[in-house]
Parts: C-alpha cells; sequence; structure tokens
C-alpha cells in the first residue's frame, strides 16, 4: 500500500487498550508460571512510558503484566499492536470470536496496516503519545497455549502478519477512541512484514533488514549483521 492510500484510511484509531494481570496456567516456560497474556480492554485513560531495558523493563503500559521479561517487555518491545482487521481475518478461519487484547496486544487499531508499516514509521496517538515501530511479533510457546490451537505458532508465522512492536518517543496518556496519526515515514522499504519473514522464514531477507538503521529492533538489527558478515550481502 502506498503511503498516500495509507496517510487517508478512514478513521485511523484505536478500537481498545488493553491490559493484562499476572496468572497461573500450565502452558507457559516462565519460571514462574505465570503469563500476562491474557489481556482485557481497559476502561479509562492508561499511562504509557518507556519502561527501562529488556531483562528489566517490562510493558510500557500502565497496570499491564509482563511476566517473562527474558523475552517480552523493555524499551524496544514496549507496546504490542494488533490490528482489528487482522483478527476479523483469523475470526473467519478459525471459526470463533476473537475480542479485542485476544493476542495478546496492548492496541488493537483500525484502519491501519501494521504488517505494511515501515520499521522507524511513528505515530501520534492521541495528543501526546509518540511511538515508533521497531519489528513483528515472534510467536511463542504461551502464545500457543492461550490460543489453544494446533500448530498456531506455524500457522500465525505463515501468515506473515504478526502485528508490530514499539518503543516509545515521547510519553503520554490513550483511551479507546483516540485518533493515530503517521507522523514519520523513514525513506527505506523495511517493512514489518519484511522484518518478521528475515527473522523466521527467509532468512535470504536480512541483509535488507540493515536499511532501516538503529530503529530496528537490536536482536534483528544483530542477526542481520551477522548474516551479512558470515555470508555478505
Amino acid at each position: 500500500m502506498t503511503y498516500r492510500a495509507r496517510m487517508h484510511l478512514p478513521a485511523m484509531r484505536l478500537l481498545s487498550v488493553n491490559l493484562g494481570r499476572a496468572k497461573a496456567v500450565p502452558y507457559t516456560d516462565q519460571p514462574e508460571g505465570v503469563t500476562g497474556i491474557d489481556k482485557r480492554p481497559a476502561d479509562g485513560p492508561v499511562r504509557v512510558a518507556a519502561p527501562g531495558t529488556k531483562g528489566f523493563g517490562a510493558s510500557g503500559l500502565a497496570g499491564d503484566s509482563v511476566c517473562d521479561t527474558r523475552h517480552h517487555g523493555g524499551d524496544d518491545q514496549a507496546v504490542y499492536a494488533m490490528a482489528r482487521e487482522d483478527l476479523d481475518a483469523w475470526e473467519r478461519e478459525l471459526g470463533r470470536d476473537l475480542p479485542d487484547g485476544s493476542f495478546g496486544e496492548n492496541l488493537t487499531t483500525t484502519g491501519l496496516d501494521l504488517a505494511g508499516a515501515l520499521i522507524g514509521e511513528r505515530w501520534r496517538i492521541g495528543p501526546e503519545l509518540l511511538l515508533e515501530v521497531t519489528s513483528g511479533r515472534i510467536p511463542c510457546r504461551t502464545f500457543q497455549g492461550h490460543m489453544g490451537e494446533r500448530r498456531w505458532v506455524k500457522r500465525f508465522t505463515e501468515k506473515g502478519r504478526p502485528g508490530a512492536y514499539f518503543r516509545v518517543l515521547e510519553p503520554g496518556e490513550i483511551r479507546a477512541g483516540d485518533p493515530v496519526r503517521i507522523v514519520h515515514r523513514p525513506a527505506h522499504e523495511v517493512t514489518v512484514a519484511v522484518q518478521f519473514r528475515a527473522v523466521t522464514t527467509q532468512r535470504e531477507l536480512l541483509p535488507r533488514l540493515l536499511a532501516a538503521g538503529d530503529a530496528l529492533h537490536p536482536e534483528a538489527l544483530a542477526s542481520a549483521r551477522k548474516y551479512v558478515a558470515e555470508y555478505g550481502a
């Protein structure tokens, strides 16, 4: 989708802001056996700020639990968004309801193509919050257990529409219904979809990720640099 088309999508906004509470489950490999993946829409405004370095910082949203800080949370994965349009497509495929927050996303959006978002793209949500796209979401065992679907990790990966992680550039309060404005689009062509395929099923795409520079999630950037060092561009 072109930049002009994206900027004229109708009603780019948040449908919900979703928070999760730590909950004991049998399907996580987190040492304490708890997860915050089961997220539900918040009733009022939610404060969003950079949570701190991965391994120490958790969710960027006040009141939201990230239990496995080895693999989740931190500044470069402070906020996770999923498009309602993608959830609707999964509803049709799975034959079941998927309420906002079903994929563990903090933000459920409408009118936005998250797979087509560029790494380094910046979103202004409401009057204060400024976010920057860093990567797509890599599915894990906890996600599969939460969904209860056979071959879920493989199916989600094959679909190639993983939603997007963001870092927080400017903190602020947000709530359901807030408008989303795309205020910056970098000059490269590294989308969330390209980044996701490069780190999952098509590693030959890794050199392309270098065009996104430091806006890219540090782990993906390190993988791209290692690939180029070993195999060339």
